[in-house]
């Protein structure tokens, strides 16, 4: 039977709430993500891994000037001697540094394929190459004069800097980003002269507010240029240390030799890749959204960035622009949030709390450093004292030295004897004179460390050169360390250091600044991404709205057939035409006396045959019947001039219809019988003209109607006779003759000096014979021999004729053919198209009896 040996493990177990432990465990980890990982230091604003990459790099000497060096060793010595999460890890770090359109500065100088903007990975690091730029030397320059903590690394086999010594204020520079847990960071990079202008303003006056610090530094300066719109998340940013910054991008409109445009992008948002905008374009041209774009294309080299957007002949590139703003990346926005470890706890900071911990730091290292050379110095100093005492006596050191057994009883014996200086011209001229006064009136005993200086001394010291050099030497010594002395008791002096360092820094490494800041920006709406340009639009009888080219109608003689403007169905027939800009706000007036206001680009589109769409669908309208529309840009002061089918009119300052709301406003106070036929646009001391049915007319300063507020009734215009009604009013201009339209297509000019000026009230003059051949009026225009008008008649037949072949008559005549209109058929509407003589023939506004297009901005 064989032996058997029981071990008896002794185990300890200990009772506690999971809930405590998940909670423990996980606070721990996520500090440590926090501290060891993820977040830079606001010090030197370098991550762990990155600090690691430089300090492996400095240990390899591989400064601007020395050989690039394979990527592989340099993240294998990180990984081995300080980093360990494994080289694959510490490669894209490394591999960022270098990359110039992701560091405003660079720390590594690359050497290889490092990537591209275009989103291109980077090569194998066996195959590429690195070593330290210039700025990354002045970030480690001091590392070894005991300014910074060193750690043991995380094997305990070397020390490792827990912050770089960071002359150059890499943090504010080149920013940072990181995802920690719980909490994030985005630090915006900033232009080096820019940053160190703000710290001289701080150092000079502590107490300066954020607004003073922008006048110097304005805002983030990205790598990749662009264009900051606003600079409010500027400020926020600034004052809170979080904050939205709209990013867009640099472009320039070409002409081609076609004459076509094209947009050429030279710049483009931080952290945006290239390739990516590309492929959105071409995506939003082939889904319908870009209809204006004809090709696009990548003509990068590396010269620069170019990216050009061809554009199709006659296409609005401020539209197409506003559009590549709304759907590509081209328009971003940057989200600050300035997350740093302070004393190894995450804080948010302002620009002003960063560039005060900056210049904290740098006082620190300074004074360390200081006090590492007062040491060293002191030291020095200290056994140069002991060397000039025994050239002054050696020849007795001599005899003691030869006369001791060995080197520690040599040590002893020097140590033990009484040594005074003896005083000579020489060094009375180069020593200090308390130095000498001391030394000459006492006796002075060497320490162990002069005691093995002068053990170790060469012969060749004993020469009175020598000795003229150790004094020498002393004497500067003692200086500089009165000059370091007065550095740890004066802090302006450190603070002119740090200034002198700046200074250095910006005239080695400063540059001009790449990103525009836009005062001004408002976020684009839908109106920034239609073309302003001018369209015809089209409401029937019963409600139906669209809106055409202008193009669409072609000049025809007077006396022709005309084309169909729109496709009346049933008892459906064209009741207001106008031009209006797709910018313009349609005011609706109704026949209860409400205005509503609908944008001109939201009409629906559609074909001369259509239709066109219910306005119930566009506006929210009640049983109320359009009665008058009014297109308008802005409101203003002018004035707005109502008129009634009773003879009433009333005016009121347009800007009191300039709340616009989505379900209408009172326009004006009406009585039950009466309803709204015209509204124009005045400046105040226009002449007005009401024409009626059957064939009456007044003419009045509009300044006898006193200006009332928006709910009022107005006063009476013209007084009708029984069965009459007004159909139209006129504003009238110099230049002008009146055209009025009867319903069976017949018509007339007439001078204005026919019409003359009466009080407002009155029962008028003959406007024109009224008669069966002539039907009732339909309405009046003023209008000049350079005009065009357009007839519509209820079935919906368009004319637009010439009036340069219609001579001016009488007012009490009966007219002239203008239209031929059916059996069936009468005129419903007209309206004039007015030249621009400034624009070619198609730029053109219509005024109409119904409608009036005001004067756009």
């Amino acid at each position: 039977m064989s032996n058997e040996i029981n071990t008896e493990v002794m185990e300890t177990f200990e009772s506690m709430p999971i809930l405590e432990e998940m909670k423990t465990s996980y606070l721990n980890y996520a500090m440590s993500v926090i501290v060891s990982r993820a977040l830079p230091d606001v010090r030197d604003g370098l991550k762990p891994s990155q600090r690691r990459i430089l300090v492996a790099m400095n240990d390899l000497s591989l400064g601007p000037r020395s050989k690039h060096r394979k990527c592989a060793k340099i993240a294998g010595d990180t990984s081995g001697n300080y980093h360990p999460h494994g080289e694959s890890v510490v490669y894209p770090t490394l591999v960022r540094m270098g990359q110039h359109w992701s560091m405003r500065s660079m720390l590594v100088d690359p050497q290889g394929n490092f990537g591209s903007i275009d989103g291109d990975p980077p090569a194998a690091m066996r195959y590429t190459e690195a070593r330290m730029t210039s700025v990354a030397m002045e970030m480690l320059q001091d590392l070894k004069q005991d300014t910074v903590d060193f750690i043991p690394n995380y094997d305990e086999t070397r020390n490792e800097p827990v912050v770089l010594p960071s002359k150059f204020p890499n943090l504010l520079i080149n920013g940072s980003t990181g995802i920690a847990v719980g909490m994030a960071t985005n630090m915006a990079p900033h232009n080096l002269n820019e940053i160190c202008d703000a710290a001289f303003m701080i150092m000079d006056n502590p107490d300066c507010s954020i607004a003073e610090l922008m006048d110097v530094l304005p805002g983030p300066d990205f790598p990749t240029g662009g264009l900051i719109c606003g600079r409010k998340g500027i400020y926020d940013a600034f004052t809170t240390g979080k904050g939205h910054v709209k990013l867009r991008c640099k472009h320039t409109i070409e002409e081609t030799k076609s004459g076509k445009q094209r947009i050429v992008v030279t710049e483009i948002p931080y952290t945006v890749v290239k390739t990516n905008i590309v492929s959105k374009i071409a995506d939003c041209v082939h889904e319908g959204i870009l209809t204006e774009v004809s090709d696009v294309r990548d003509e990068s080299d590396r010269k620069g960035l170019r990216i050009v957007v061809e554009l199709k002949r006659d296409a609005n590139a401020d539209v197409v622009i506003n559009k590549l703003f709304r759907y590509t990346q081209l328009s971003t926005t940057f989200a600050i949030n300035n997350v740093a470890l302070v004393n190894s706890r995450p804080e948010t900071l302002n620009i002003k709390q960063l560039i005060i911990a900056y210049l904290d730091h740098r006082k620190e290292v300074i004074r360390r450093r200081t006090r590492f050379l007062l040491n060293k110095s002191q030291a020095r100093a200290h056994i140069l004292e002991g060397l000039i005492l025994a050239v002054s006596d050696i020849d007795e050191i001599i005899e003691l030295i030869k006369a001791s057994p060995d080197a520690p009883t040599a040590k002893v014996n020097l140590m033990q004897k009484p040594l005074r200086l003896i005083e000579t011209a020489t060094l009375k001229n180069l020593l200090p004179e308390d130095f000498l006064n001391t030394m000459v009136q006492k006796d002075q005993f060497l320490t162990g460390p002069q005691a093995d200086a002068i053990l170790t001394m060469q012969l060749q010291k004993l020469t009175g050169l020598e000795t003229e050099k150790l004094a020498k030497e002393f004497a500067a010594l003692m200086d500089e360390i009165k000059g370091y002395q007065a550095i740890l008791a004066d802090e302006k002096l450190v603070l002119n250091m740090i200034k002198d360092d700046l200074q250095e820094l910006k005239d080695k490494y400063g540059d001009s600044r790449r990103t525009e800041i836009s005062d001004a920006f408002e976020d684009l709406d839908e109106e920034d991404l239609i073309a302003d340009e001018e369209t015809v639009v089209i409401i029937s009888h019963q409600g139906y709205i669209k809106r055409m080219p202008i193009d669409t109608y072609r000049k025809q003689g007077r006396g022709g057939r005309g084309i169909l403007g729109s496709d009346s169905k049933d008892d459906d027939f064209v009741e207001h035409l106008f031009v209006a800009s797709t910018h313009d706000y349609l005011m609706i007036f109704t026949s209860d006396g409400k205005c509503y206001w609908l944008k001109v680009y939201k009409v629906p589109g559609m074909s001369r045959q259509s239709k066109g769409r219910s306005i119930a669908n566009l506006l929210e309208l009640g049983d109320e019947k359009i009665m008058s529309i009014k297109n308008v840009r802005t409101f203003d002061d002018r004035q707005l001039v109502f008129a009634t089918r009773k003879g009433i009119i009333k005016k009121t300052t347009l800007s009191a219809y300039g709340n616009v709301r989505s379900n209408g406003i009172k326009a004006i106070n009406l009585d039950d019988d009466d309803d709204l036929i015209s509204v124009k646009i005045t400046g105040g001391n226009d002449d007005i003209l009401l024409a009626t049915a059957n064939g009456m007319s007044i003419r009045f300063n509009e300044s006898d109607v006193r200006s009332v507020g928006r709910v009022s009734r107005g006063v009476k215009g013209i007084t009708l006779r029984k069965g009459d009604e007004v159909v139209g009013m006129v504003k009238l201009e110099d230049g002008d003759t009146v055209l009025t339209v009867c319903e069976n297509g017949y018509g007339k000019r007439t001078e204005l000096e026919e019409y003359r000026t009466q009080s407002r009230g009155g029962k008028g003059i003959i406007n024109i014979k009224v008669t069966e051949r002539n039907g009732k009026v339909v309405g009046v225009l003023a209008v000049t021999d350079d005009d065009d008008v357009m007839m519509m008649t209820r079935n919906g037949i368009v004319i637009r004729t010439g009036l340069d072949q219609m001579r001016t008559i009488g007012r009490n005549t009966a007219g002239v053919r203008m239209i031929k209109v059916g059996e069936s058929d009468v005129v419903s509407s007209i309206a004039r198209l007015i030249k621009d003589d400034s624009e070619e023939d198609t730029d053109e506004t219509v005024e109409t009896a119904e409608t009036e297009t005001s004067e756009t901005e």
